[in-house]
């Protein structure tokens, strides 16, 4: 059983670590889902301004590598300390990664909701808004009770894939923010411990291990939430094909 002294130590060393990176995720998430749902629906907007406005930020954030983002929104800030944080006081709280890391993530997660949310709200059956309108519904009573519940519906799956990928994504918060007061990130923790043993496989390891749980426990959480949102349906799974054949006739 001495081989198991190591894993069990290094379970308990990395406990703390995983902490930040739930928190980083689950900072981001409820906000990065509130405004992906405006985004969405402004690029979906009969407004050309608000659409383009809209779809030149899911554009941005889509198309530059998080790692980059991380780097240029910690450089604007740390060039605005001077002449704007540090006057008022604010260094302390804009320059802290527990704070400018969820804020980051959740733009970045605003942007890849967005689009799976407007590729929900493309695939809305027109004919169930049409039928709404004829019944002389409101635009908001529409989105209520009809474009809200299908968009929400189509877009869970692939929206829960996306929560999954950003606390993943949190593996890069303390690889370019600074490491403040010892707090330390699994991946940043399980690096300190690889330093010391050059252990490689152990360490990072139990590292994938936490993010591993941890991504299980999100699927099932979401999945509960999904069977929830389809519990008009027969059972919200798929059916299975049966064999059943009819030799006599």
């Amino acid at each position: 059983m001495d081989f198991l002294a190591p894993i069990l130590s290094d379970i308990q060393t990395l406990a703390v670590p995983s902490l930040f990176n739930i928190y980083f995720a689950f900072a981001s998430i409820p906000v990065g889902f509130l405004f992906a749902i405006g985004m969405a629906l402004g690029k979906n907007s009969k407004n050309p301004v608000i659409a383009h406005l809209s779809a030149g930020y899911i554009y941005a954030f889509r198309g530059s590598p998080l790692f980059i983002q991380l780097f240029m929104f910690y450089s604007i800030m740390l060039a605005l300390n001077l002449p704007l944080w540090k006057p008022l006081g604010w260094s302390w709280l804009v320059l802290h990664p527990l704070f400018l890391g969820p804020l980051i993530l959740t733009l970045n997660t605003t942007a890849y909701s967005a689009e799976i949310f407007y590729g929900a709200l493309q695939a809305i059956p027109r004919g169930e808004v049409e039928a709404a309108r004829a019944f002389g519904m409101t635009r908001y009573q529409q989105f209520r009770t009809v474009v809200w519940p299908n968009m929400i519906r189509l877009a869970w799956p692939a929206y829960t894939n996306e929560v999954v990928f950003l606390f993943h994504a949190t593996a890069l918060i303390y690889f370019t923010l600074p490491v403040i007061d010892e707090q330390k990130d699994l991946m940043n923790k399980a690096g300190e411990l690889f330093e010391r043993d050059y252990n490689v496989f152990l360490h990072f390891s139990v590292a994938a291990l936490y993010y591993l749980t941890i991504s299980l426990v999100i699927f099932f959480v979401f999945g509960q939430i999904y069977k929830y949102l389809m519990r008009h349906m027969d059972s919200g799974q798929p059916r299975r094909l049966r064999f059943k054949p009819n030799y006599l006739r």
